[in-house]
């Protein structure tokens, strides 16, 4: 019976994420980009750039939505209070400080760091976490937020980001950072590709 009582549980709290993040997608269709949440998958996929070893490093998360991959950076072992999570919708802001208490929830602008991170401005993030929509803007702003996301990272540590296009979404030899395939997610609605973008040597 209790089992039984958690799996319905587990289905109310994904249907109610799912109905949150398809308001969202309606509401801001070019803030969101997919009517339906990143799936666990791919989200524990993403995280997996982070550093367990290091749980002291600070982690950037773009764009968290309703908190999938937020969730997935945690169970690495990321403190609440070293992980700093921007995103842009108030709605999706709001329920994400209600979920994941001691997480630093911004509300805001990604492509507008120098505000949204200026509590941070005398630190260095070790690892960035996408789930920005980036086809959904224009190519030069999509190289410089990659540009400024990696200022703000050790050489070599990556920004990894998801897409549901074929190619980066952020294009090799346009600037000063190199692009690798990282992934492709099948069990991903739509199936889901993530790459990397790093500066320097990697460690």
């Amino acid at each position: 019976m209790g089992k039984s009582l958690d799996v319905r549980r587990a289905i109310i709290a994904r249907f109610d994420e799912e109905l949150r993040f398809f308001r969202g997608w309606m509401e801001r269709p070019k803030a969101v980009g997919s009517i339906i949440p990143t799936s666990g998958v791919t989200a524990r996929r993403m995280a997996s750039i982070v550093r367990p070893e290091r749980a002291d490093d600070l982690v950037l998360e773009l764009g968290p939505g309703t908190g999938v991959i937020t969730r997935a950076i945690l169970e690495r072992g990321v403190k609440p209070e070293n992980l700093v999570s921007v995103e842009y919708s108030p709605d999706f802001a709001e329920r994400l400080r209600e979920d994941f208490p001691g997480v630093n929830i911004v509300e805001g602008d990604a492509f507008d760091l120098e505000t949204v991170l200026a509590p941070w401005k005398e630190h260095r993030f070790d690892s960035v976490i996408s789930g920005l929509p980036l086809l959904n803007f224009p190519l030069e702003k999509r190289i410089s937020l990659v540009e400024s996301l990696l200022d703000i990272l050790p050489p070599g540590r990556p920004v990894v980001q998801l897409t549901y296009g074929a190619l980066s979404p952020v294009p090799p030899g346009r600037g000063d950072y190199s692009v690798a395939r990282f992934d492709f997610i099948i069990r991903n609605i739509p199936p889901t590709h993530l790459w990397l973008y790093r500066r320097g040597s990697h460690t």
